[in-house]
């Protein structure tokens, strides 16, 4: 670490404007251009003096105190430039929902027109096209059993008709309509699993909460202990001192 200098790391006075030739006639700087400036300026006097060295003097404490505070104070300069600069953003954003939200909002604070008739209409839609649903699915089914018995009998018939050419025709009879029934059970399985306004949602409904947390753990061991950390740092700043599974302990920072 070098030595503390006799003088402040940046001189208060200091202008970086006053020697950069800019005439009366010039556009005002942009204010972001001379906090990257200022800040550039720190940034490589922080290297310089955050060698890894530990600080052995009052100066160079006194030194080190300034230049983080010189830092810190650019920072907050930056983020006060920021938020006036996207401000203007921010608020064409909120304009812009705030004028679509009565027709496409779908919020905690409320829902829009689109949605709310959405949901009414499919309130209604889905009861009904449910027990259409099931109603096809229940006469699929019945052709389908009608159709395996026809297959069934005329496979019978075949089989009983070996050398007798009357029943051999038949039974051939009975085998072509058993395949039309075939024909049929499959278009009334189609017409039972498509076409009936309704999709498929999947979803997970826990019940056993001991082998789903087992679950988690494995597959998810750190997201749950940032949870569980998380959970533990907002009890501890509100005061807490015990929290199941931690150690709370206190610690100094430079502030």
């Amino acid at each position: 670490m070098k030595p503390a200098p006799a003088t402040a790391v940046v001189p208060d006075d200091f202008d970086p404007m006053a020697t950069a030739g800019i005439g009366h006639n010039a556009p005002p700087a942009d204010p972001l251009d001379e906090l990257v400036k200022e800040l550039d300026d720190l940034y490589s006097t922080a290297k310089d003096f955050c060698d890894g060295e530990p600080i052995d003097s009052e100066e160079m404490a006194a030194v080190i105190t300034e230049l983080h505070d010189r830092i810190h104070e650019c920072g907050k300069r930056a983020e006060t430039l920021r938020v006036d600069e996207k401000k203007p953003l921010d608020e064409k954003i909120a304009a812009i929902q705030a004028r679509f939200h009565p027709l496409i909002g779908n919020t905690k604070a409320g829902k829009g027109k689109v949605i709310l008739a959405k949901e009414a209409c499919q309130s209604l839609l889905t009861p009904w096209r449910t027990r259409v649903a099931a109603e096809k699915a229940a006469e699929a089914a019945r052709v389908a059993a009608e159709a395996e018995a026809a297959r069934l009998a005329a496979q019978e018939a075949m089989q009983a008709s070996a050398g007798n050419l009357a029943e051999r025709e038949a039974a051939e009879e009975l085998l072509a309509d058993a395949k039309a029934l075939e024909k049929t059970a499959r278009r009334s399985e189609k017409a039972a699993t498509t076409g009936l306004g309704l999709r498929t949602v999947w979803e997970a409904v826990l019940v056993d909460e001991e082998i789903a947390m087992d679950w988690l753990w494995a597959r998810a061991k750190d997201e749950v202990l940032a949870v569980a950390q998380r959970n533990a740092d907002e009890l501890v700043r509100s005061g807490v001192r015990s929290v199941p599974g931690f150690v709370v302990r206190d610690r100094k920072v430079a502030a």
